[in-house]
């Protein structure tokens, strides 16, 4: 489960990066940074290594 979360918030940040060079995006860019923050913070209070 832990290995699962790591890559979704790795796709998100991906997404965001990408998102970032296109402009049509817009507010999407922000949501799937911080999505990707909120898992990956889950995960550390969980116990995650």
């Amino acid at each position: 489960m832990r290995s699962l979360l790591y890559v979704i918030a790795v796709i998100l940040v991906i997404g965001w990066v990408l998102g970032a060079f296109v402009y049509s995006a817009g507010g999407l860019i922000h949501i799937l940074l911080v999505i990707a923050i909120v898992v990956v913070l889950l995960n550390v209070i969980k116990g995650g290594t």
